[in-house]
């Protein structure tokens, strides 16, 4: 795709950044796990178990069923930021931008009064968008800590903690997008500083595979 401005970000207009910036908040401010919820169960899946918009609550509290719908939404606005920002800038910092006002939108969404989810899952897509390597590493580390101990946000710390480690070493030469990355996983490992206290004092619940729907569904 051939971007708007070049590599060089001298002279860049304000308003082409506030667009970009504005159009990642409000794609992950679209949050798949609360319309999901809503659609299916005529309900809020903040109501519920951690009281996240994300979904590994949905699952816990939903079971499967309808899990596609949460990944497509959430998968899908994070591509669809990522390539609004390489639309305009030619360099990693673009798709970096656009990225870290997504991951916004997601966990203080617009729509749902600022309330939303952790930003695993929209970071997953925005990781594969940005280089498949970064999406490689971070979710080969979020993958080898869950199937090791079965702790879904020890998992989503690790991944985080990977993706600047990461940026670093893919685009040395990228400051703006390296300090980006830096803000993201800050983000989303902030996000689970009450994980991370329940991981400290063993009370954290482990992921579990269920054979039914943990809640019946509503009716409308």
């Amino acid at each position: 795709m051939e971007s708007l401005f070049s590599g060089n970000m001298t002279g860049v207009m304000p308003a082409w950044l506030l667009l970009v910036a504005l159009g990642g908040y409000l794609l992950g401010s679209m949050n798949g796990a609360i319309i999901t919820s809503g659609l299916f169960y005529h309900d809020d899946i903040r109501e519920h178990g951690s009281g996240n918009a994300g979904l590994t609550n949905f699952y816990r509290t939903y079971g499967g069923k309808h899990i596609a719908l949460v990944l497509l939404i959430d998968m899908g606005k994070g591509a669809l930021a990522v390539l609004l920002g390489a639309l305009f800038f030619s360099n990693a910092f673009g798709r970096y931008f656009a990225g870290f006002f997504c991951l916004l939108g997601h966990m203080f969404p617009a729509y749902y009064h600022f309330k939303g989810g952790k930003g695993v899952l929209c970071c997953g897509m925005i990781l594969l968008l940005l280089d498949w390597r970064l999406a490689l590493v971070c979710w080969g580390a979020f993958l080898l800590a869950v199937v090791v101990t079965r702790y879904v946000s020890l998992g989503s710390v690790c991944a985080a903690a990977m993706f600047p480690v990461m940026t670093y070493h893919i685009y040395s030469g990228e400051t703006a997008a390296f300090v980006i990355s830096i803000l993201m996983a800050g983000l989303v490992i902030w996000a689970h500083r009450g994980n991370i206290d329940r991981l400290l004092h063993g009370t954290e619940s482990k992921f579990k595979l269920y054979r039914n729907t943990p809640k019946e569904e509503k009716k409308p």
